[in-house]
């Protein structure tokens, strides 16, 4: 049946699942004792699910030691590691809620972060990258260089009293985390089993900060229900078995790393690998081959690097069956390459929001390749999409709109935050994505644009993605990105950012002469530069305000 209303309901054969995180990985572990759960390669970790639980309760009963309860906030801030994952599903166990603190944080995003949701712990990596972390910590909490650990009073951290860190080393005010997953008795033990029975469902369980272009970010507030059944739905859509083995080179931090990846992996009996503490195209091959993984995730700019590492010839892909990408648009020439070259015949393209845990749409392993490229695929099992107009009217099929989701998916709202809640979920329970999209009568959805992406240019709306796809269409142009410049006299430009392929290049003439007389002449760009790497955050995406900033400043635009 052809629809003709912009509405449809993801198709469901089965049940959502109502059960705590605790208690699913307790079910995994019940029916695949001694499958692998987790191989972290960079910390030669590997894991039964039996050892696994093992690990996870040595930690749940030690954070119930230093007096953790349900309910209160624990941050965790470090790349993928087998500590991020312990605490993933310790937290859980006990009740606490996990406050995911990006890895990129510098100080005021740490301290806004901390205190907007109140942590009583953080569990913190010493480094990453350029960031010290426990630098950071002693600069924002001098305290902690004289205080006992778990005893911090800190000035700019009313409710922070303890600080465990990673690692052997020993740093005045904090416990280690191996010293923290020995403190746990057999009081703790008693309690954790109580725990098993007075958790729900419901209950808040993480808090994910949105990585918003303006403003301090919104704590989403997400349910075992939410994220649970997203892993399963998401595992369910790629087939998922314990005889599957997941590449996770996202970060856990975001829903994708642990949702997606952690979560959908135990509830299908399925083995996680963590190639390295950060995205690294060879890690992920030589993982991928040595592992002999089934499924890979990742965002089209990971996929990219992969193909264009000068050693790809040389690891054998063949085990990879499936996976999931998802985060930005796929170019059809990627995505041909992914299945060709990569094997992974039914890879699938996903899109959602943190606000909805994360996926909401997905295309399925048997898409055709258009469908894969073109669309976003239909809504989820459960999940029910509109696509409506600024009246709140769902449209005809084939006419743009806002995307509305509406199911088990939808955050709990933002973190001490009603109003801008109340902006996002309407009254009826929609939420109301900012994204806009067209529907077509099978019901996949195409992503056009976002809302406070549009460029208004003398008047005339322009969605970046528009522009992009058509570039996509030169052979030489890899990767563009389109953003809206200030303009004093038409508002806004249209402005290029476009990467080539290895060895091509392009002037600045030859790109618009391209673009003349096949496109409408105000979408051709007004501004060109190309560069060799786009501004973008540890899960990839790009910060495309970054690329406006960066283009003000060197125009010496004034922006009022």
């Amino acid at each position: 049946m052809k629809l003709e209303k912009s509405y449809m309901c993801g198709a469901a054969t089965e049940p959502l699942v109502y059960d705590t995180i605790g208690n699913q990985f307790d079910l995994a572990v019940e029916r695949f004792p001694d499958n692998e759960a987790l191989v972290v390669a960079h910390q030669n970790i590997r894991w039964t699910y039996s050892e696994y639980q093992h690990e996870i309760e040595r930690l749940a009963t030690g954070l119930l030691a230093l007096g953790i309860e349900p309910g209160d906030r624990v941050g965790i801030w470090a790349p993928n590691c087998y500590e991020w994952c312990l605490t993933q599903f310790a937290t859980a166990k006990i009740g606490a809620i996990l406050v995911c603190i990006n890895p990129a944080y510098r100080l005021y995003e740490l301290e806004y972060a901390l205190n907007k949701v109140q942590c009583r712990a953080i569990i913190s990596a010493e480094a990453f990258k350029s960031s010290r972390y426990l630098e950071m910590l002693f600069e924002l909490a001098p305290e902690l260089a004289s205080c006992e650990p778990g005893q911090l009073r800190a000035a700019k951290f009313p409710s922070l009293e303890t600080v465990i860190r990673m690692g052997e080393t020993q740093t005045p005010g904090m416990f280690n985390f191996d010293e923290v997953c020995a403190m746990g008795g057999e009081p703790e033990h008693k309690q954790l089993g109580e725990l098993k029975d007075q958790l729900m469902p419901d209950d808040a369980i993480n808090i994910q900060f949105t990585s918003g272009t303006t403003g301090n970010p919104k704590g989403a507030t997400l349910t075992h229900c939410n994220v649970l059944n997203n892993g399963k739905v998401n595992g369910d859509v790629m087939r998922l078995t314990q005889e599957d083995s997941v590449c996770i080179p996202v970060p856990l931090y975001h829903c994708f790393g642990m949702v997606i990846g952690n979560l959908g992996c135990i509830c299908h009996g399925a083995t996680a690998v963590f190639p390295a503490e950060a995205f690294e195209p060879h890690s992920v091959l030589s993982v991928v081959a040595e592992e002999k993984c089934t499924a890979l995730h990742g965002v089209p700019t990971m996929f990219i690097a992969e193909l264009d590492h000068p050693e790809f010839e040389n690891f054998d892909l063949s085990s990879l069956r499936t996976g999931i990408m998802a985060g930005a648009p796929c170019p059809e020439s990627v995505m041909k390459q992914v299945i060709g070259k990569m094997n992974m015949q039914q890879i699938l393209i996903a899109y959602g929001q943190t606000e909805l845990s994360p996926v909401s749409h997905a295309t399925e392993p048997d898409d055709a390749l258009e469908k894969r490229v073109g669309t976003v695929g239909k809504p989820c099992p459960h999940l029910e999409t509109k696509i409506v107009d600024e009246n709140n009217r769902v449209v005809t099929i084939g006419e743009k709109g806002e995307i509305c989701t509406r199911g088990y998916a939808v955050m709990r709202g933002y973190w001490d935050d009603e109003e801008k809640t109340r902006e996002t979920i309407d009254v009826g329970g929609w939420l109301h994505s900012g994204d806009i999209g067209i529907m077509d009568d099978e019901g996949y959805v195409r992503v056009t644009g976002r809302i406070k992406d549009m460029i208004i240019r003398g008047g005339e709306n322009i969605y970046p993605r528009e522009v992009e796809e058509f570039l996509y269409t030169h052979e030489k142009i890899q990767e563009v990105q389109v953003v809206g410049v200030p303009d004093e006299r038409l508002g806004e430009q249209v402005c290029a950012w476009i990467k080539f392929h290895e060895g091509q290049t392009l002037t600045e003439d030859e790109v618009r002469a391209f673009c003349k007389n096949k496109i409408t002449h105000f979408k051709v760009p007004h501004y060109i530069r190309f560069v060799e790497d786009y501004p973008m955050t540890v899960t990839g995406k790009i910060m495309k305000f970054k690329m406006r900033d960066a283009m003000v400043e060197e125009l010496g635009i004034a922006v009022r």
